[in-house]
């Protein structure tokens, strides 16, 4: 889904010219890989974040802050976009061939514990999904996640608590924990 946002014939570029260093492109694809974006269209998606911090910067705005906060930032909303394209994707597929939803892959492929995180992950309303991720597996500090989503702190500190306590009781449900 990511890769048509991307232009063609633009290989990856990790000379003195690349906004990203490897640390920070780790991050970007852990935040992609973690907010649902299958492993296909990973690159697709790094390629999206350095592209938008060119994009940045050939416009004249300020470098940010923290380039590291703000990739993971974008790739997180990278991802909240590919799974809307997801949905609608899939809405038109049911409108057009009147098919029941796929089934679930089953949990042979992965722990029962990884298998319940990534389903209560993926239950949870998209803005407590991206303050989770951004916090849990990008690391970044609430005031940092305010700051970057242009939201108070208070929101986000809100927001990790409901989704932490839907998460647990996702858990307890699946008699995982």
């Amino acid at each position: 889904m990511l890769r048509g946002k991307v232009r063609r014939g633009q290989g990856r570029d990790h000379g003195a010219g690349d906004p990203l260093d490897a640390a920070q492109e780790r991050r970007v694809r852990a935040v992609l890989a973690l907010g649902g974006v299958p492993q296909t269209d990973l690159p697709d998606g790094v390629q999206q974040v350095r592209l938008r911090l060119l994009e940045r910067a050939a416009s004249g705005h300020e470098a940010p802050r923290d380039v590291s906060a703000w990739a993971a930032v974008v790739a997180s909303n990278l991802a909240m976009d590919w799974h809307r394209a997801k949905r609608r994707q899939e809405r038109l597929g049911e409108r057009l061939a009147a098919l029941h939803e796929p089934a679930h892959p089953s949990g042979e492929e992965t722990s029962l514990l990884s298998l319940a995180v990534a389903r209560g992950l993926d239950e949870l309303p998209a803005a407590q999904r991206q303050v989770v991720v951004l916090r849990f597996f990008a690391d970044l500090p609430v005031r940092d996640i305010a700051e970057e989503l242009g939201i108070p702190e208070g929101t986000v500190k809100s927001r990790l608590h409901t989704a932490v306590r839907a998460l647990r009781d996702r858990l307890h449900e699946d008699e995982v924990v």
